[in-house]
């Protein structure tokens, strides 16, 4: 693979070569071997979240991340009197307003600063206000900035002061790599999808559910396609999908979970970032690039940059730059400052790392850009 860039981006996510491969097979949608891969990954699925499949079930969604969010907002959100609140310091927190603002849901967008975490004071504060919320939604891994949020000790919360609220989580870009004690946060829905940390290829999304709660929501989507409890009840009773499955993106995701074990599950992945990370924040400091985030935020998936305050440098010119080394970088979207952002997630090791580092010194150089740069 000869003319391949590499991917430090939140999705799509580079893949291995033997990912890859495992699609490269044709399977109809009722072939059984197709069906009982659809069963051992929604098993393995609830298996990874860390929780029993007594009590959850995990239920695929063909389309993106943000169709598995939708679909449980608009599955677990009653027709009649039930109201949200969001928790949001991001672009991804945003967009759940935004779904629901489009759904005619009733929401309060609480929002906090880019740059910190979800409060949990706060949230204690605006519940104790107001009981009246049927479902509670936070991000875990914040992309747009890398903010990791208190998501186990936000779900106590809501569950000691409005026992009955829905808790839900969106796991998107965390799941497989940053633990989440799912039981103990006392989390009803969390949603992730293929190509973020199990590295899987883009093509489907997937609630892990509470079944005592999903059992209950039959008739509350406004969308067929989007109907989670319709897609598990459909999954439950005849093994297959209501509308076409993505059988390539599973073939593959199927040989993604085999990595993931081979490599240690959920702290042999986090090793590895955490690796990534350590070696980008040290030569990214060495440089004299500045971090958005301050020290203190743990987060190991995504790394926001400050744009140098340099005359000679001009984003699209240092992207364009990169992409011509074959590294593909991210714009910003954090709303209060100019920044890019670096992932260290998906088919990337220490020393591709290491290569990105060497490429941006040369862009510097290219661009007249004097190294360390100036705070």
């Amino acid at each position: 693979t000869q003319n391949e860039k590499k991917l430090f981006t939140p999705g799509p996510l580079g893949v291995s070569y033997s990912v890859r491969q495992a699609a490269l097979r044709d399977l109809g949608s009722r072939d059984i071997v197709f069906m009982e891969t659809v069963k051992y990954l929604r098993s393995r699925l609830v298996d990874i979240a860390g929780v029993s499949e007594d009590n959850f079930t995990a239920v695929p969604v063909q389309g993106s991340g943000t169709f598995a969010v939708e679909a449980v907002f608009q599955t677990a959100v009653p027709r009649q009197n039930g109201k949200v609140l969001i928790l949001e310091n991001g672009a991804y927190g945003k967009r759940m307003g935004k779904i629901c603002e489009v759904l005619n849901i009733p929401y309060h967008l609480e929002s906090f600063s880019e740059d910190s975490k979800v409060d949990p004071g706060r949230v204690e504060e605006l519940l104790r206000g107001d009981n009246s919320f049927t479902l509670v939604a936070i991000v875990q891994c914040e992309t747009s900035s890398g903010v990791f949020n208190p998501v186990e000790k936000v779900g106590s919360i809501v569950k000691k002061i409005i026992p009955d609220c829905v808790y839900f989580v969106d796991a998107m870009s965390s799941f497989g790599a940053v633990p989440l004690d799912m039981e103990g946060g006392q989390v009803d829905y969390m949603v992730s999808s293929a190509n973020k940390c199990l590295q899987g290829i883009p093509g489907f999304s997937y609630a892990v559910a509470r079944k005592s709660h999903l059992q209950k929501c039959k008739g509350n989507s406004r969308s067929l396609s989007l109907d989670l409890y319709d897609q598990y009840d459909g999954l439950e009773k005849t093994g297959q999908f209501r509308f076409t499955p993505p059988t390539h993106t599973m073939l593959a995701f199927c040989q993604a979970i085999k990595e993931f074990d081979e490599e240690g599950g959920v702290v042999g992945r986090a090793n590895r970032y955490k690796k990534n990370r350590n070696i980008l924040r040290k030569g990214m400091l060495e440089m004299g690039f500045q971090e958005f985030l301050s020290p203190e935020h743990e987060g190991y998936i995504i790394t926001s940059y400050k744009f140098p305050e340099h005359p000679n440098f001009e984003f699209k010119e240092f992207y364009s730059r990169l992409i011509d080394k074959g590294q593909v970088i991210y714009p910003g979207k954090v709303l209060n400052a100019d920044c890019f952002r670096i992932g260290n997630i998906g088919h990337l090791f220490p020393e591709d790392m290491k290569h990105l580092l060497t490429c941006i010194k040369d862009v510097c150089t290219e661009m007249m850009i004097d190294l360390p740069l100036s705070a």
